[in-house]
């Protein structure tokens, strides 16, 4: 029977990288799931939910990918993953939200909480310190499923925060 393991690895960003993790979980016959993979300053983070064989364990997927050169220097973890696999329905993105303007402490704070005041769950987040021009930009991609019902005042409490925080933002449905 096939097991569910999380994988996660952080370690300094190179050329080839996930191409050398995954070519590495192929070899071990993992499935993959759900995986993220995104550059964060000069540090490369991968987080996987995989389906492995019986015979393959967790210490054998930490050893096979600690053996790579392109992950030197690497924290990896590998564990049993007990939660399910299957999405529920607040994880299917209905909305797509970008803000935009200059950083300061409590932002990401801010927003969130006016997604979560409507029932809002936030699937995927990326923010981005963007330089160039005349100050530096701040850039939050949100993707969140929103109920139906509530869209629309979500949606503009989120324009509201962003607004009074001297951002602009844009928002889409999916």
């Amino acid at each position: 029977m096939a097991h569910d393991v999380r994988i996660a690895i952080s370690c300094p960003d190179r050329t080839g990288l996930l191409s050398a993790l995954t070519g590495r979980l192929f070899d071990l016959g993992a499935d993959m799931g759900d995986a993220s993979f995104a550059v964060l300053g000069e540090a490369a983070e991968f987080t996987a939910v995989a389906r492995l064989p019986d015979e393959v364990g967790t210490d054998d997927v930490h050893n096979a990918l600690a053996a790579l050169p392109e992950i030197d220097d690497a924290e990896i973890s590998v564990a049993a993953f007990s939660l399910g696999v299957t999405h529920g329905e607040s994880a299917q993105v209905t909305h797509r939200v970008e803000v935009r303007g200059t950083d300061r402490p409590g932002l990401v704070a801010r927003l969130t909480e006016a997604f979560a005041d409507y029932g809002a769950n936030i699937v995927r987040m990326d923010c981005q310190r963007i330089s160039g021009g005349r100050a530096e930009d701040y850039v939050i991609r949100i993707e969140a499923w929103i109920p139906e019902d509530r869209a629309e005042t979500c949606l503009a409490a989120v324009d509201n925060t962003a607004q009074s925080l001297g951002l602009s933002s844009s928002a889409e449905a999916i």
